[in-house]
């Protein structure tokens, strides 16, 4: 079929073995106008398509169409043997419906083939490209924990020292402090030390990132450093409005911890029920032995967490929106730590919410 855009028709006859475009455009434009789907040279009423027919030495010339237009056309030689019979010409029509089925099948086929060399040729660039960002990313992304180890241990031995000499004023040893006094240092001691526990949570995602994060076990009384954690923050809660209502077990047996990331972990929960409670209302905390395991948890009377938001809250960084209003200046990377301490020790974190009514945040630690 003639068109405009591609090669001229090629066909196998023996006086020309290309079909003119010319030509071809001729033999088009004639038999878009008319319904025979075949057709012989002898019954071509227009002399000058049929003396075009005969140089080429074609007989019968088959209209493949669709219900697009047409898709080309088949062209046969004179027959050797007097001409084409009705039974031929029967037997050409029911031909011409299978061949354009045929040929709807092979553009089809090629179609998506085409297709899909397309889509591989861009999935390679989109695969190239986006390795190519994941890498710039892993760059940035190692250059930035760099930063952050290499700034937390210069901060930390000046807060160290800021937090010593607050102490030592607290405690009189430079002279008497008014009660005034003392309390703007106690304030300020309070914000020193969550600047040091803050350095040490970017210190253990640096080491986290650096595959350093070590678990240093010691025999501890988890008790004890449940209610020292708790008298450390009871002047603060009670600058809030709010209490601490934590009644140590009796007895408590001794376990194998990393003092220093469990403590961490206890601080963060219970700093955070100091945050995002409500006035006025009591924080409680718990422990005790269920099934050999230790089971601690810190529930407060505060803003909750979304629902929508809670399968995210243990991830690096993330915050709850209200979270971020109600306390602009917090990292994300508290629970996160304290998720990867836990699994660290064999444990479970516990976490029970609800928007506006408060939260529920622990762990549970095998005794043995």
């Amino acid at each position: 079929m003639y068109q405009a855009d591609k090669a001229p028709l090629v066909v196998s006859v023996p006086v020309k073995s290309v079909f003119a475009r010319q030509d071809a455009k001729i033999l088009d434009d004639y038999f878009t106008n008319r319904r025979e789907s075949v057709l012989a040279v002898d019954s071509v009423v227009d002399d000058s398509v049929r003396r075009l027919l005969v140089s080429y030495k074609i007989g019968i010339v088959l209209a493949l169409r669709n219900t697009d237009g047409p898709l080309g056309y088949l062209m046969l030689g004179e027959h050797l043997a007097g001409g084409y019979s009705r039974r031929d010409m029967r037997v050409l029509r029911a031909m011409t419906d299978e061949l354009v089925i045929a040929i709807q099948h092979a553009l089809s086929i090629k179609e998506i083939k085409d297709l899909n060399a397309n889509l591989e040729q861009r999935v390679r660039l989109a695969t190239k490209e986006l390795r190519s960002s994941n890498a710039q990313l892993q760059k940035l992304d190692e250059a930035k924990d760099e930063f952050i180890s290499m700034a937390s241990h210069q901060l930390r031995t000046p807060l160290t020292s800021i937090k010593g000499y607050l102490s030592m004023l607290m405690e009189g040893d430079v002279g008497p402090v008014s009660d005034e006094q003392s309390k703007l240092l106690r304030e300020a001691f309070i914000s020193s030390e969550r600047m040091v526990r803050l350095i040490g949570d970017f210190l253990n995602v640096s080491r986290l990132q650096t595959g350093k994060f070590i678990i240093d076990r010691h025999p501890v009384n988890l008790s004890k450093l449940v209610a020292d954690e708790i008298e450390a923050l009871e002047t603060n809660a009670a600058a809030r409005g709010l209490k601490f209502k934590y009644k140590a077990p009796k007895s408590f047996p001794t376990m194998n911890l990393d003092v220093n990331k469990i403590q961490q972990v206890i601080m963060n929960f219970s700093d955070n029920a100091i945050f995002y409670s409500k006035p006025k209302t009591v924080i409680n905390v718990e422990l005790k032995e269920v099934d050999g395991w230790a089971e601690f948890t810190v529930t407060d009377h505060g803003i909750g967490v979304p629902l929508a938001q809670q399968n995210q809250l243990f991830n690096k960084f993330f915050r709850a929106t209200n979270a971020r209003r109600q306390r602009p200046d917090g990292t994300g990377v508290g629970l996160f730590l304290a998720k990867k301490v836990i699994d660290a020790h064999g444990g479970r974190i516990i976490f029970r919410s609800k928007e506006d009514q408060g939260s529920t945040f622990g762990f549970r630690l095998p005794i043995k």
